[in-house]
């Protein structure tokens, strides 16, 4: 007798051993494991799967449990981008030197205005419909300004390079961008939701209160977290978990997409606790491998590249263009104005054109808010593969024996910082 339970005993499992085996056979090339997670995803979905063997696909992965795999798939992410929050140091927006700003802004600002000029060519052919031109063109213009903080540091502690001067520079930089970008992300997705300015207005309003109300309440949730892990840290856990979800909840009443209310409850959380530490590692060590890659199939599943036209492909020609100039240019150029060599700068513009899991996260919000088609949004999907798979090799190419950035610890060697943890 066939229970609703069946099929999800079965999808579960495959899609979590595909996603493995994938992120293992590209780590042995050197390429971080999302980029075998990914691939997994997609050739799972009807890019591979579903055109060469639909009945299988089928079988695996069918309509029934779709929706309940995207929801595991989701929390899971909420998860990841509450941890992304928690290792977020936002104190280098306070103390960075003139050259870390220069770089963040320069890395942040050119590719917005390469990408906006990019999508206001793309609206008549590639925007869906009743969408306006303004949230189209700001939409995929953010989206090609994100740079994967967390896929950075693991490629830097994978070489041991974190501790490095050009480590210690870039994370600081891609700290300062991932905070500027995702503020832009989200007036951006509240002009895409609103109905006018006014209510746009409205919910980043009500979103900078929430911000300040989470941070106003940072001090009591470190109390009750410090009472609390005196007795048990499976308490800590279950009320930071609590907490990231009901932030969630909220953002997603406000209007704004639950994964910003994640992020917002992670940066506000505090990091100074052990049992926060803890309870972060163990979040870490299940649901990121057991139920993230839930997510990436549902990803692939909205990735078709078996059905993109060929004029298609050359818009993502143009978005690849785009996205390694806009990114690369404007962080090297920056990094070469502020007094860098080129060998410096170069790496600098190497290391910020990295994109990764965040950049899935991003496009798929704007697939699920209706902001971009789904031919777009697998375009954008090989473009992230495309600009993480080569951030690795372009790196060994060009850092060289250069001391600046030689590592001062063992590669593979303890990181200073627990994002590498995610491996994303």
């Amino acid at each position: 007798m066939s229970t609703p339970l069946l099929p999800l005993l079965l999808a579960v499992p495959v899609v979590v051993l595909a996603c493995q085996v994938g992120g293992r056979a590209v780590r042995l090339i050197g390429q971080p494991p999302v980029i075998g997670e990914i691939l997994a995803g997609i050739l799972l979905g009807p890019s591979l799967l579903g055109w060469l063997a639909p009945g299988i696909q089928h079988q695996l992965l069918p309509p029934s449990v779709l929706p309940v795999t995207s929801a595991l798939g989701n929390l899971a992410l909420l998860t990841f981008l509450f941890l992304i929050g928690l290792e977020l140091d936002l104190r280098a927006l306070r103390t960075a030197r003139h050259a870390v700003i220069a770089v963040s802004l320069g890395s942040l600002l050119l590719p917005i205005a390469l990408g906006a000029a990019l999508a206001s060519a793309m609206y008549p052919h590639m925007a869906p419909p009743g969408v306006e031109r303004l949230p189209f063109t700001l939409f995929v213009a953010v989206a090609l300004s994100i740079t994967a903080f967390p896929v950075l540091a693991r490629i830097l502690a994978d070489r041991g390079m974190e501790t490095t001067r050009l480590g210690t520079f870039v994370m600081a930089c891609a700290a300062a961008d991932d905070a500027l970008a995702w503020c832009l992300l989200t007036a951006v997705v509240a002009l895409c939701t609103a109905g006018t300015a006014l209510s746009a207005l409205t919910t980043l309003g009500l979103t900078a209160a929430l911000l300040a109300a989470l941070t106003l309440l940072r001090p009591v949730l470190l109390t009750l977290l410090k009472r609390v892990s005196r007795t048990s840290d499976d308490l800590v856990l279950v009320l930071l978990f609590a907490g990231l979800c009901l932030s969630a909840y909220a953002t997603d009443l406000i209007g704004i997409h639950p994964a910003f209310g994640a992020f917002l409850f992670g940066a506000a959380a505090p990091r100074t606790l052990p049992a926060v530490e803890r309870s972060a590692a163990r979040l870490r060590a299940v649901i990121l491998p057991v139920l993230l890659p839930l997510y990436f199939v549902d990803t692939g599943l909205n990735t078709d590249l078996s059905h993109l036209a060929a004029g298609q492909w050359g818009w993502g020609a143009a978005i690849l263009a785009v996205a390694v100039v806009g990114k690369w240019g404007g962080a090297a150029g920056a990094a070469r104005l502020t007094g860098s060599d080129w060998r410096w700068s170069a790496v600098v513009g190497t290391l910020m054109t990295c994109r990764g899991l965040t950049e899935l996260v991003v496009l798929g919000i704007g697939l699920q808010i209706g902001v971009i088609t789904e031919q777009l949004f697998a375009l954008l999907v090989v473009m992230t593969v495309v600009t993480t798979a080569a951030t690795a090799p372009l790196l060994n190419q060009l850092a060289g024996h250069d001391p600046r950035m030689t590592p001062r610890t063992p590669a593979g060697g303890p990181a200073n910082s627990g994002v590498q943890e995610i491996t994303r």
